[in-house]
């Protein structure tokens, strides 16, 4: 596999033979990024990569990562993008260093990589940058762009692929921004595969397993991923009003009928992968919506409007902001009072924060952890500085324990959630893989050390596959491809066999160790979800225990062999 080092500032391009997805980019992010050295900084290092397997035509591996110090966090900052730009890089990494003089992107076209100024790109958003770049070089082309957000060094911005498939979290796109790099461009085929026949068996076989499994089904009908319908939310499972309204809300859910006559593309958005979960909704090609980003910039500020919701995350996407800090930086700030008051619309507010206008732009685009010190308030939901996701981990504390203490910061599909799991929720047809690794039912809202053994062990799995950039919404233990079939459809791509769980946890060690050096932390979850029960509802009640946190910890801390 190729990596590509490339200087923007010079434009020199060194091309070596190293194989690796994140653990690769991590490696480097550790020898080459000094500790304090700032994400902005020329120095910094930028990493993209498809990794050994992204973008074969093949279930579950449209995956693309993007890594950087974050500039929301100020560790290691990861983020994946489903989708078909993967299929476009093909196994391709690049390590990019270096500040362009002007506004350029970089164009990867069958093993060559080139940089290329584009001072017209200013100012343009996601879908008019993508357009000229695909006049140029063909509607094959598959372009990973940054909008004004990027430009404007706003700390949660996000990089957008083919239109409305983001790695939206942590702050990429101001990397790209502060690199004067505007976009990617890839064109070429991919590379062929070890063992096309053993690809097709695997392929075969999830197409037969997708009626089967209860998951798969609901990915794979209308609206799939690209919404959220069909199923009741309570106040205690999606976060409402920045975590802070507990009661039975009045807030509704759309039916899948009410996505009728606004799909833009169902299906072949991840190009091999049968599922089709990611379908686009909306206004526009930017209309990509996933699960975040429905209840982040929906019930999370009090919001049951479709229209407005689809409106809001359409245009996310094309100016290039992470939907999730997103909504729970405004979140934050209706709570706090802050202006410019929400009787705006929310499109002037979005577009206030990502060009940074006025004093109120400005200070939301820093985030609500920042915002929150300045104006030395304490209502920001965070995480090391990241937003947390809209699911509420007092009934589901797994996922807490993952959001305070997973050294990649707080993301909702870090590992699988406790629901699942759960004796009299559950999924039991999944509970045979769960076991493989060591993880048994056991009542979702348990706090125990028990439980922060389960989830170190859920987070392993899902770091092996977030580190060979397989899609978790495919994976073990509760969607088709099993332990055994991702590792015969790792073997059959790249020829070469792989140790999951020491996968998943050699990425760990090096997120952590990079954390540490750069003083990452505190490992602790905002006050209010110890404090604040659930108010009403079927979850009435729910808390989390700060003495169960703590022994969870501690068990979690231990499983994963750190200190």
């Amino acid at each position: 596999m190729a990596l590509f080092s490339v200087d923007l500032g010079s434009g020199t391009v060194h091309r070596s033979e190293e194989s690796g997805g994140s653990i690769l980019g991590l490696r480097l992010l550790l020898e080459r990024t000094p500790g304090g050295l700032e994400p902005y900084a020329p120095e910094a290092l930028l990493y993209v990569a498809a990794g050994p397997l992204g973008g074969t035509a093949a279930p579950g591996l449209a995956k693309a990562v993007f890594l950087a110090k974050s500039p929301l966090m100020g560790i290691a900052g990861e983020s994946h993008a489903l989708g078909p730009f993967a299929s476009g890089l093909h196994r391709t990494s690049l390590a990019i260093t270096g500040r362009a003089e002007v506004l350029s992107y970089l164009l990867v076209r069958d093993g060559r990589i080139s940089l290329h100024r584009a001072p017209d790109l200013r100012g343009l958003g996601v879908a008019a940058v993508t357009d000229m770049l695909r006049q140029r070089y063909g509607d094959a082309a598959h372009v990973a762009a940054i909008g004004p957000a990027g430009e404007s060094l706003v700390r949660y911005a996000s990089v957008v692929t083919d239109y409305a498939f983001p790695a939206m979290r942590y702050g990429l796109g101001a990397v790209f921004g502060a690199k004067n790099l505007k976009a990617i461009v890839c064109v070429g085929s991919p590379p062929p595969v070890s063992d096309p026949a053993g690809v097709e068996t695997i392929a075969r076989f999830y197409r037969e397993a997708i009626p089967h499994n209860p998951l798969t089904v609901v990915q794979h009908d209308p609206p799939g991923y690209g919404a959220w319908a069909g199923a009741r939310l309570d106040p205690g499972y999606a976060a409402v009003r920045n975590f802070s309204y507990t009661g039975d809300s009045t807030l509704r859910l759309p039916t899948a009928a009410s996505y009728l006559g606004r799909e833009v593309a169902l299906t072949g958005n991840c190009p091999g992968c049968p599922t089709d979960c990611l379908k686009i909704y909306g206004p526009g090609r930017t209309g990509g919506l996933g699960q975040e980003a429905f209840l982040s910039l929906g019930w999370n500020l009090g919001i049951d409007d479709l229209d407005a919701v689809l409106e809001a995350n359409a245009l996310c996407n094309d100016l290039g902001l992470d939907q999730v800090s997103l909504g729970g930086t405004l979140a934050f700030a209706m709570e706090a009072a802050l202006p410019p008051t929400f009787g705006d619309p929310l499109p002037d507010l979005i577009h206030a924060i990502a060009h940074r206008s006025g004093k109120a732009g400005d200070l939301l685009a820093e985030g609500s952890a920042r915002a929150a010190r300045t104006l030395g308030v304490s209502c920001a939901m965070t995480v090391k500085s990241a937003e947390i996701p809209p699911f509420d981990p007092r009934i589901q504390p797994g996922i807490g324990l993952g959001y305070a203490l997973s050294p990649s910061g707080p993301r909702y599909d870090a590992l699988e959630h406790d629901l699942d799991f759960d004796p009299e929720h559950g999924l039991p047809y999944s509970w045979p893989q769960a076991g493989l690794i060591g993880v048994e039912p056991a009542p979702a809202g348990e706090l125990n050390a028990e439980r922060g053994r389960r989830t170190a062990r859920l987070l392993r799995l899902w770091s092996a596959f977030d580190a060979l950039n397989i899609c978790v919404f495919a994976a073990a233990p509760t969607r088709p491809l099993t332990i055994d079939y991702v590792n015969a459809l790792v073997t059959a791509v790249s020829g070469h066999p792989v140790d999951l769980l020491r996968t998943g946890q050699t990425r760990l060690d090096l997120m952590r160790a990079y954390a540490q050096r750069e003083g990452g932390g505190p490992d602790t979850l905002p006050d209010r979800l110890h404090d604040e029960p659930v108010a009403a509802g079927p979850h009435q009640g729910a808390v989390l225990s700060r003495a169960g946190f703590a022994e969870a910890r501690t068990a979690f801390m231990h499983e994963l062999g750190w200190s």
